[in-house]
């Protein structure tokens, strides 16, 4: 997978920073639609995979899914060629941009051993009190648990 990693344009949209988070997917006979694709509907739940993967490994929460205060406030992919069924494939997820309130997360679906980019997904996340439910600002604990992720400062990125 190491021809994957690291800086690749992707149909306008350059890759910055290196992904410091892939997860391995295995694919269901029932993601597969009648041409033979991974249906289009299925890569959001591989999306929802790779967030679950990248937080975990933040530490920021102990999978109480209760008490977690972030939610989903945009999703857009953009899918770039074809997933089929026998194909190797991963999902890449890192944090793109952190703003007072809310982070942007950036995914890509690869093949794994071509590296082919399947799909590119921005998701946008907003920071929330679980008791009021009013967005909030986000801690210094979590910048620096995202920072120590990505290997980068994301301090000095806004919204």
């Amino acid at each position: 997978m190491a021809e994957m990693e690291g800086k690749k344009p992707m149909r306008g949209i350059e890759v910055k920073h290196e992904f410091k988070c892939t997860t391995p997917v295995q694919l269901r006979f029932n993601d597969i639609d009648t041409l033979g694709h991974l249906n289009n509907s299925v890569y959001f739940a591989l999306f929802d995979l790779g967030k679950t993967d990248y937080f975990n490994k933040t530490h920021l929460f102990n999978l109480n899914w209760t008490e977690v205060p972030i939610l989903i406030a945009s999703v857009n992919c953009d899918f770039l060629n074809p997933t089929l069924y026998h194909e190797p494939i991963a999902v890449q997820t890192q944090v793109e941009s952190i703003g007072n309130k809310s982070l942007t997360l950036l995914h890509r679906v690869v093949n794994t051993k071509t590296g082919e980019v399947k799909c590119v997904c921005r998701t946008v996340m907003v920071h929330f009190d679980v008791k009021t439910k009013i967005p909030t600002t986000i801690s210094q604990e979590w910048r620096d648990a995202l920072c120590k992720i990505e290997g980068r400062d994301l301090n000095a990125v806004h919204e």
